[in-house]
């Protein structure tokens, strides 16, 4: 063997173990990554696996706004948290809006199956190679997938969160249309937060933003709309002008680069200013009062999660034609700064609807140091002489004849009832009438009668006839409560509603404002067919009303008389810090309250003394001149006639002439003429003698007092809910 090939021998023996090792090298790494392609490919199929089909999810849909009506379908307000969001329909998305957000978002979406899988590969390689997140690679369909049914991951960047949005992506392009798609795309894609409120979906970013439904977007504001879900902090117009033209600018070039509009369009929309303007569209309120109480309504009923997540319908009975009445009302009698508040409510007797609820309060004026405090359905105050109706009642539904039946007007001292040995009762001035009938002392509001006849009947009666007229109110079933001594006293609402049970000849109606709901899914909740339970017969009722309509044609309440068939009852408090009339039609239950928001004396007011009978009354015929229409209502229906008979209990008289006369003025026996006890009202009242017409004068005019909230004697305590209405 010749040198030469020795030389090639050794060579090739030097060569063999590198060219082994390359090629172990190489079949290991090759093996490695068939092995590492077939560990991927398992674990992309086992995210797969473990991802539920489209059809096993719900959609969670971001929080949207709810609505509330008036009676006549005008919008009062929006119920609205941390989220803005109303779902609108395709045809209400211009195509300019469409459009852009393709151009920007997704330029291939008429041409995949909902999963771009070239974006997907180079935004999942830029997940693992670089620190940052990416938003390149995901389609609409995969961010509606994102944003609807799997939020919980809206913001975890990871390879397996893209594995399963690009399955579930494919099921849903497979369920509906591209414009479906499209659509539930810009209803649901976050558009920035101004104002501490997130701007969820189309509609709602046009209102946060241009102040302006979606419908009517003009391709400038589309495009700056369309870019900002990429990133809405960054592109905010508020925070960040020059940032959000940039980008208005890249998403008019890409409509341009896809053929949507010419260069020349998208130009003069890029040269346009941005056009944005803060207000407060869901933040406007009509009747926020009454928005406040439906909002309170709603959460009672349904919880404060079901309220939060929103996208109610919420139609309510409130007339805001009544609404306007019932201000120009008050205003028409208290018009200075200093004068006292006041408050209306009128309900449906017929239903227990709540078509009024208006007072002289400002919204967001928290002088009275409770900021937007509802009088009219707040607000407890003593009731006075209205409370007289339900000693009325109570005794009605003994079989009491209210004619026939009669106490002795007088003074009475420290004593008179055992069981309340400190409890006086008396009449402003200690003026007294002698023998009268209950009807008499109710046209004349006399304390000391309707005392004895509580006393006689039992302070639990009435306290039971009050829930049964429904007052809602605790009531402890103290005899001073039959003078309107109430502990926390009752709200304009509860007496309203109360005295709309003797209108609706004996049934309670649970009063509400909402009478339906529209929820999310469509389906409708009637809330306006309200409980209803006869607590008082037809009889009763009848009697109640006849004694009532007398009050307001001849007695203490005639200055709220509006011509039609109606009843009602005055109330005044200790140094009149509380005035009232109650009243009704067939048609309409009413109360009107005044006084200060922290009690203060309402001596005189524009020249007149505040008593129930007159600046109340005339808030109240002011009001239900315009209310009532031009119908009254039909007369009251036949009811069956009233069997009472005479009540002898252990203070009624006889009404005879032989009773001992006690018309005397109690001042010149050392009586004091101030009233600590009772209420009353009076007024501008006219009339003549007679049962029915009783003599004016006889009238306890002025206001009599508070009356003491006492216990019994012995340590009595305070009475529970038992009789409270079912």
């Amino acid at each position: 063997m010749s040198r030469r090939e020795r030389q090639k021998r050794r060579k090739r023996n030097h060569g063999r173990p590198l060219r082994r090792a390359i090629i172990a090298i190489v079949t290991v790494a090759f093996v490695g990554l068939v092995a590492g392609g077939i560990a991927a490919a398992s674990w992309v199929m086992s995210v797969v696996n473990d991802t539920p089909d489209i059809q096993t999810l719900r959609a969670k849909p971001a929080g949207a706004i709810s609505t509330v009506y008036a009676a006549d379908g005008t919008r009062l307000g929006f119920i609205a948290g941390d989220i803005l969001r109303t779902p609108i329909d395709s045809g209400e998305i211009p195509l300019s809006m469409k459009r852009a957000t393709v151009a920007i978002e997704d330029r291939r979406f008429y041409k995949h199956s909902g999963v771009d899988y070239v974006g997907v590969v180079r935004a999942a390689v830029k997940n693992v190679t670089e620190d940052r997140t990416q938003q390149g690679g995901s389609t609409l369909t995969m961010q509606l997938v994102r944003n609807l049914y799997i939020p919980e991951n809206r913001f975890r960047k990871t390879l397996e969160r893209k594995i399963r949005e690009a399955k579930l992506a494919d099921e849903l392009e497979k369920q509906h249309s591209k414009e479906w798609i499209l659509t539930s795309y810009l209803n649901n894609v976050p558009f920035g937060t101004v104002g501490g409120q997130e701007a969820i979906g189309i509609q709602a970013a046009a209102r946060v933003f241009f102040d302006k439904p979606a419908s009517k977007l003009t391709l400038a504001e589309s495009a700056l709309l369309a870019g900002l879900p990429q990133a809405p902090s960054d592109y905010n117009p508020f925070l960040n002008p020059r940032g959000a033209e940039k980008r208005r600018a890249d998403v008019l070039k890409a409509m341009v680069d896809a053929r949507y509009v010419t260069q020349s369009e998208a130009d003069e929309a890029a040269a346009s200013p941005l056009g944005v303007k803060r207000n407060g569209f869901y933040q406007a309120r009509k009747e926020p009062f009454v928005f406040d109480w439906v909002r309170r309504e709603l959460i009672r009923k349904y919880g404060p999660e079901v309220v939060r997540a929103g996208g109610l319908r919420v139609y309510t009975s409130i007339d805001l034609r009544k609404q306007e009445a019932a201000r120009a009302a008050i205003a028409g009698r208290l018009y200075d700064p200093g004068d006292p508040s006041a408050a209306i409510v009128t309900v449906d007797p017929a239903n227990g609807h709540i078509l009024a609820m208006a007072s002289s309060a400002k919204y967001g004026d928290d002088s009275d140091g409770g900021t937007n405090y509802n009088y009219a359905a707040q607000a407890q105050r003593q009731p006075g002489s209205t409370f007289k109706t339900m000693v009325l009642m109570a005794a009605l539904r003994k079989g009491i004849d209210p004619d026939s039946t009669s106490y002795v007007s007088r003074l009475l001292t420290p004593g008179w009832n055992s069981q309340y040995p400190d409890y006086e009762v008396k009449t402003f001035g200690n003026t007294y009438s002698g023998s009268m009938s209950i009807t008499k002392a109710t046209l004349t509001s006399d304390n000391t009668v309707y005392a004895q006849l509580a006393a006689d009947i039992g302070p639990d009666a009435v306290r039971q006839a009050a829930y049964d007229m429904g007052v809602t109110s605790r009531l402890n079933g103290y005899l001073a409560e039959a003078l309107g001594g109430l502990e926390t006293g009752v709200s304009p609402l509860e007496m309203a509603s109360a005295y709309a049970t003797i209108a609706n000849g004996g049934i309670r109606m649970s009063p509400t404002v909402i009478l339906r709901v529209k929820k999310p899914n469509g389906q409708v909740d009637e809330l306006g067919r309200v409980k209803r339970k006869r607590t008082f017969s037809e009889a009763e009722t009848a009697e109640a009303r006849r004694v009532l309509e007398m009050n307001a044609t001849s007695g203490t309440g005639t200055n709220a008389n509006v011509g039609c068939a109606m009843g009602g009852k005055t109330g005044t408090t200790s140094d009149s810090k509380d005035a009232w009339f109650v009243g009704f039609t067939p048609r309409l239950s009413t109360a009107v309250w005044i006084g200060y928001p922290q009690p203060t004396p309402m001596y005189s007011v524009h020249g007149y003394g505040v008593q129930g009978g007159t600046i109340p009354a005339m808030i109240w015929h002011d009001y239900m001149a315009v209310a009532k229409g031009d119908y009254c209502g039909a007369d009251w229906p036949n009811s069956p006639a009233f069997s009472g008979s005479s009540f002898f209990g252990r203070y009624s008289s006889t009404g005879s002439d032989d009773d001992e006369d006690y018309s005397y003025d109690g001042a010149s026996d050392g009586g004091s003429t101030d009233g600590t006890t009772g209420t009353d009202t009076g007024g501008t009242d006219t009339g003549g003698t007679g049962e029915g017409n009783p003599n004016p004068d006889a009238y306890a005019r002025p206001p009599q007092g508070d009356p003491d909230i006492q216990t019994p004697s012995g340590g009595g305590t305070e009475g529970g809910g038992a009789g409270a209405p079912g």
